[in-house]
């Protein structure tokens, strides 16, 4: 949830640097109440890429407004004023907001400070109180901060939006001001140099360039991407890549339906729980016997019929649903041919119809009980798990790895949506690993270790891996109430990553609901962070499904399940290499891996090109010609432009000798080569998948 409330703790853990972008929050809020004296403040964190403040004011604040609030912003951090904590009883904080004075620069009787009366209520009796105060502006809040507001640095701000109070679209709208601080100028420059670029990389400007994907939000809907034939291969080479290597390490590929019953979900434990990410149930009921058709009969100019002869028609049918069911159809039909004794011959056939649908319907509604729920699935595990339990499983069979590019559907919120980044429909490299708690040690450490070849293949250099633990407090409401398997889990995670040699930071509460978990991030060539994948521990869910296996001392016992996916998302990971190629991908993933280009139409050239292309095609290279007599130029300049890989120039001194002059989109001329060398060195390296 959106602003879900830090703890003490929490706070605590807050880098320096988050810390100056929370100083930062307050100082903004200073200079506003300079300028626009009955702003009301909400909340003002340090974010991933800077800080905010939600307000409400009369003024709408406006990126032509900065220069102005920039301004004074820059006398309070002149003025070089102590952040100074003060704490408070519970009964002075009310009294204080009551008065305006929290998130203001002085008492505002007629206005009291609405948001933070609101916000004391979530402040858990016995939790400390406290304010922080720079210069005039006293804000409700437990910090940290820097010492000083002359600490801040440099910092800058960006954009203005809309923002629902806590999140929640029932709540008021407020303006939620944006903005950045570093240590120093140089930083900051850096972080917009980098801004600058990634607008550049933008996934969503260069597949629309390169013709990789299509949202189509009239006819298929937000957040459902279309792949075109340039994105498929993307897809494909990336499903590729993912099923040699698991095939190498021992997994077994599954297929599952894009949907199952409400009982799965319940089972599973995701519903109610995960159900505002999940869409609405298909709500199906039986007909059982009877023609769904008669349901959409129009009544027409059979409306005089039913008001002449359907007085007694609901008595009837609750009459004779008394009898025992089911009905079989002859059944149901002598009983309707005694209903329509006395109604004239004319009028029956319209009249029997009608009866047919209304009986029918009434039938449904009274036999077959509550209808069936289908859920559109938002996670393969479910399904994974009844796959477990459709055989019977011993020891000899575990670690049992089932693999799968399960299609799943997210009800992510229109707003939230972005690209490929955050899309409704997604594919992902889903995989359950079913293991003892003896092997659950070395199969978490070959995930790790599959990670760590994918970052090689992909050339990232720079990872974290992000070690997601449970919190007490939580148990039984965010997590599984299981404080020794949460603490066994957590030990053995640890343990794995710490022998392993792996990058990783701890973070506690944000662990899966069912078991501990690492979220993978990643950086890309110009320093932006990602999250792409993760790796989950599963103590829970197995037992709820009843799983199991015969163990060595012929008991059954229930396995441990690892929930990994390395490539994440097709989706959220093409995005992601999108921006960190900046659509120049390597020879083995590129859409467009080779152009044989002459440099004129002469016949000879040609027929030579020609060879080189049907060789190439015959070893399932992506291989297109341009054998036009447009100027030799502009055939390179489209290369370019299309960002084909390699470029096989041929003149005719290059078929003379046989060979053919090399060229590589941003690398520039090779030279000439002979043709067979460079064949099976294109070859080479689409098998090797060569960076």
């Amino acid at each position: 949830m959106e602003n879900e409330r830090k703890t003490l703790d929490d706070r605590a853990k807050m880098t320096e640097l988050e810390r100056i972008r929370h100083s930062c929050a307050h100082v903004m809020a200073t200079a506003i109440l300079r300028l626009w004296p009955d702003a009301q403040f909400a909340y003002g964190p340090p974010v991933e890429n800077g800080f905010y403040y939600d307000l409400e004011c009369s003024h709408r604040i406006s990126p032509e407004d900065f220069e102005q609030l920039e301004a004074e912003m820059k006398k309070e951090i002149k003025a070089n004023n102590t952040f100074e904590k003060v704490v408070v009883t519970r009964e002075q904080a009310l009294k204080d907001a009551q008065a305006g004075r929290l998130g203001g620069l002085t008492d505002r009787p007629t206005s009291p400070s609405k948001f933070k009366l609101d916000l004391l209520q979530q402040i858990p009796e016995g939790e400390p109180i406290s304010y922080y105060k720079n210069g005039d502006f006293i804000d409700l809040c437990a910090g940290p901060h820097v010492m000083r507001t002359g600490n801040i640095g440099a910092f800058k701000l960006t954009s203005v939006a809309a923002a629902y109070y806590k999140g929640d679209e029932k709540g008021p709208q407020l303006q939620r001001i944006y903005g950045t601080a570093f240590k120093n100028k140089t930083q900051l420059d850096e972080y917009f140099k980098m801004l600058e670029e990634a607008k550049r990389r933008d996934h969503r400007k260069i597949g629309a360039e390169m013709g990789l994907f299509a949202i189509d939000t009239e006819y298929v809907g937000p957040g459902m991407p279309l792949w075109l034939p340039k994105g498929t291969v993307l897809v494909e080479e990336l499903e590729k890549l993912a099923k040699e290597t698991e095939f190498a390490a021992g997994y077994v590929r599954v297929r599952t339906p894009h949907l199952a019953k409400e009982k799965m979900y319940k089972t599973s434990g995701h519903l109610p729980y995960y159900a505002e990410s999940m869409f609405p149930p298909m709500v199906l009921r039986e007909m059982s016997g009877f023609d769904q058709s008669l349901l959409q009969l129009s009544a027409g100019d059979t409306q005089d019929v039913i008001e002449e002869y359907g007085r007694d028609f609901a008595a009837y049918i609750h009459s004779f649903l008394k009898r025992p069911l089911p009905v079989s159809d002859d059944e149901m039909g002598k009983v309707l041919d005694r209903f329509y004794e006395g109604i004239p011959e004319d009028k029956r056939w319209e009249l029997l119809e009608i009866a047919r649908a209304k009986l029918a319907a009434e039938l449904a509604q009274t036999t077959i009980g509550e209808p069936e729920r289908y859920y559109l699935k938002a996670m393969n595990c479910p399904h994974h798990h009844r796959i477990f339990a459709a055989e019977p499983r011993s020891y000899r069979d575990l670690p049992l790895r089932l693999a799968e590019y399960g299609c799943c559907y997210r009800y992510e919120q229109s707003g939230e949506l972005f690209g490929l980044m955050r899309v409704r429909s997604l594919n992902m490299n889903d995989a359950h690993i079913y293991c003892t708690e003896e092997q659950f040690a070395s199969e978490f450490k070959a995930v790790n270790d599959m990670y760590l070849k994918y970052f090689k293949t992909f050339g990232l250099e720079k990872y974290q891996m992000r070690f997601s633990t449970s919190s007490p407090e939580g148990l039984g409401k965010k997590y599984v109430n299981e404080p020794q398997l949460w603490k066994k889990t957590e030990d053995m995670v640890r343990r794995v990553l710490q022998e392993s040699g792996i990058n990783y930071v701890e973070v506690a509460n944000e662990a899966a609901f069912y078991g501990p978990k690492i979220d993978v991030q990643v950086w890309s060539a110009i320093g932006r962070e990602f999250t792409i994948a993760t790796n989950q521990v599963d103590f829970a869910v197995p037992g709820r499904f009843g799983l199991t296996y015969r163990d060595k001392d012929n008991t059954n016992k229930t396995p441990l399940c690892i929930h990994r996916a390395p490539l994440g998302t097709h989706e959220r990971f093409i995005g992601f290499l999108i921006e960190h190629y900046a659509g120049n991908f390597p020879l083995w993933l590129a859409p467009d891996q080779v152009r044989v280009i002459t440099l004129n139409d002469d016949a000879a050239l040609i027929e030579y090109g020609q060879g080189i292309v049907n060789e190439l095609r015959a070893n399932m290279v992506r291989v297109e010609s341009d054998f036009s007599a447009t100027p030799f130029k502009a055939k390179i300049a489209d290369a370019e432009k299309t960002r084909v890989h390699t470029m096989l120039v041929i003149g005719g001194r290059d078929m003379e000798a046989g060979a053919v002059s090399v060229r590589l989109h941003h690398g520039g001329p090779q030279g000439a080569k002979p043709k067979a060398e460079v064949i099976a060195q294109i070859l080479a390296d689409i098998k090797e998948r060569k960076a």
